[in-house]
């Protein structure tokens, strides 16, 4: 399944199957794939083909009925809880489309958090959080709340938040959902410099003809497979 030594993350055989009431739900039904470190990627599909469920699995947010998660080598399914917490914290940074950030924390507390998490020194998280910050453009807005912030805004701390601890792949779901077109932009050239200069890996969620036009890989799912790669 491609080149191990590179491989950020790897599904093989991968199915899961939800019961709603008396009904079997099947979200994924086998999917293969393999995305390796640096990839700046696009799960792409109508609303239901399974990609935030695909993010999800990956995330370690949830497993699988049926085949086998790997990121960065492990699989994480036989991992224990405690170890599976440790690796969403220090593994993978997370971009929601609702920005999930804590209301009474600063943009440069929301930053900060999985690097105090970590047990970072201080020193080095005021530095990295001072840098990442005036990265996504919010230099001089450290101390303002979420409420004291546009979407936009916040959006840019998220994803300042997810790459603080230096993980291995950023999962954004939806990211650009709740924006206007020019913001939209404006953070898809924030992530893709991120990309190009730090190397960050970038799996995105999205129905979004913006992020999928960003991209350089597009994985194309419907009815929870994926049926192929490349513009929809």
């Amino acid at each position: 399944m491609g080149d191990d030594a590179k491989a950020v993350i790897e599904l093989e055989g991968v199915t899961k199957l939800y019961r709603q009431g008396a009904v079997d739900v099947h979200a994924l039904r086998g999917v293969d794939l393999t995305v390796q470190a640096g990839e700046f990627t696009a799960i792409s599909g109508p609303s239901g083909s399974g990609k935030t469920t695909t993010l999800n699995l990956i995330g370690a947010l949830d497993a699988p009925s049926s085949g086998t998660v790997r990121l960065e080598g492990q699989d994480l399914g036989a991992l224990g809880r405690s170890t599976l917490s440790r690796i969403r914290r220090e593994r993978i940074g997370f971009v929601f489309q609702a920005y999930n950030l804590i209301p009474v924390l600063t943009a440069y507390e929301n930053a900060e958090i999985v690097m105090a998490l970590k047990g970072v020194a201080p020193a080095t998280r005021r530095e990295r959080v001072n840098q990442l910050l005036a990265d996504v453009g919010l230099e001089g807005m450290e101390h303002r709340r979420p409420n004291e912030l546009s979407g936009g805004q916040q959006q840019r701390v998220a994803i300042a938040r997810a790459i603080a601890a230096d993980p291995a792949v950023v999962l954004a779901d939806e990211p650009t959902a709740n924006v206007d077109s020019e913001t939209a932009d404006k953070l898809l050239s924030i992530m893709e410099k991120l990309n190009q200069e730090r190397g960050v890996t970038f799996l995105f969620s999205t129905h979004d003809p913006r992020v999928m036009e960003r991209a350089r890989r597009v994985v194309r799912m419907v009815d929870g497979r994926i049926e192929g790669e490349g513009a929809l």
